[in-house]
């Protein structure tokens, strides 16, 4: 049967999906039919997960109950945190989530995932947990204890405190939480398909989002931040900039952070995050690196007009993290943090109609070849 070969299957079809749409000619991202621009205006993290995970915006009562139950199973196991303590330290946070999240599954048995409850109590803790996971690791690395979550405090701000030990400033916490808004979903992407390809096999949630992280680590996804934050430091000044970005091109080298495999035009998320960094400095003082992200992105786009080239959602959201704070190599755990949300949106829908992802190939090598016995090769 004659095949037409997609590298990385771009532009095939994989599944159908009432979880969010993107108009990558007008820049047009909405989650349930709703734009992500009105959700960061006007919704909070953990409003729009619901929004993702059930369909509808929830009621009050809903909500009240959707975020009562993220909020008492924060905590995680004492022997979830002896896990993460016998990690090495200068390991990539990455590989310690994906550890620790793969872990989960043994204290909290999910493999019945036609057990609707049971799925939805599953989804409660991975969101819940995971920015405690994260905080928890940012300090055992350095020798710190892990600070345990208040309950008397949102999403964002009890995953800032477990940072730090502070309360952080109102505008901290609000920015955060458009931030997670922005990563929360983004359709078909590879992290997604990863996590989609395991849970149809019926894996349990743990290990389907485990399988999303490994995906998300890499640098052409969602490991992208942290280098673009990298290359602004390695730039240094705006005066840099042209001559940085002529060799990179001359060397047909990737700028990191600009470009995306749908937009034709600039990230919406690009574009509400260069608005939040705008926020967060007149707030908290400028950053240096984003001076330097914005001649970046001027002379990015002079350079690449004839490939329609321009920032994606992690051009400034790497700038905003650092300016919170943030370790560089902990701004993808954020990224999961926030991405958990979508992929149990999709593992939601999946299991509706579930069929075992079995892809095709194209042989391209010999045939009738016969065996050669050792002495004689």
């Amino acid at each position: 049967m004659p095949h037409d070969f997609m590298p990385g299957l771009a532009g095939v079809p994989a599944a159908r999906s009432s979880v969010s749409d993107v108009d990558g000619e007008r820049g047009v991202l909405e989650y349930r039919g709703i734009r992500v621009e009105e959700l960061c205006a006007k919704s909070s993290f953990l409003e729009t997960a619901s929004l993702l995970l059930f369909g509808p915006l929830p009621s009050q009562s809903d909500l009240d109950q959707f975020v009562g139950d993220i909020t008492i199973h924060r905590r995680i196991k004492y022997r979830i945190v002896d896990l993460i303590k016998c990690l090495p330290e200068q390991g990539h946070p990455m590989d310690a989530l994906q550890a620790a999240v793969a872990a989960l599954g043994m204290f909290y048995p999910g493999r019945n995932v036609q057990d609707r409850e049971n799925n939805y109590w599953s989804a409660v803790r991975l969101i819940a947990k995971l920015p405690t996971i994260v905080a928890a690791y940012a300090r055992i690395r350095r020798g710190d204890d892990h600070i345990p979550p208040r309950d008397d405090l949102t999403f964002s701000e009890n995953f800032l405190y477990m940072l730090s030990e502070k309360m952080p400033e109102q505008v901290w916490s609000q920015v955060l939480d458009s931030c997670l808004i922005l990563h929360a979903e983004h359709t078909m992407n590879a992290s997604t398909f990863a996590g989609m390809v395991t849970a149809s096999t019926l894996a349990d949630p743990y290990t389907v989002v485990s399988s999303s992280i490994g995906a998300l680590k890499g640098p052409l996804h969602g490991g992208a931040n942290e280098e673009v934050v990298e290359m602004l430091r390695e730039i240094g000044t705006p005066g840099r900039v042209r001559a940085y970005l002529e060799r990179k091109l001359k060397d047909k080298q990737k700028i990191m952070g600009l470009g995306h495999r749908v937009y034709k035009v600039k990230d919406p998320r690009a574009t509400i995050l260069q608005t939040l960094c705008e926020r967060l400095f007149k707030e908290c003082g400028a950053s240096p690196l984003y001076e330097v992200a914005l001649e970046v992105e001027r002379v990015a786009v002079e350079l690449l007009a004839e490939k329609e080239v321009h920032p994606n959602v992690d051009f400034y959201s790497g700038i905003i993290y650092d300016k919170l704070g943030i370790p560089v190599e902990f701004f993808t755990p954020i990224f999961a943090m926030a991405r958990v949300a979508g992929w149990l949106a999709h593992w939601f829908e999946q299991l509706k109609e579930n069929k075992l992802y079995r892809p095709d190939q194209i042989y391209a090598g010999e045939h009738n070849r016969p065996y050669v016995p050792i002495e004689k090769r």
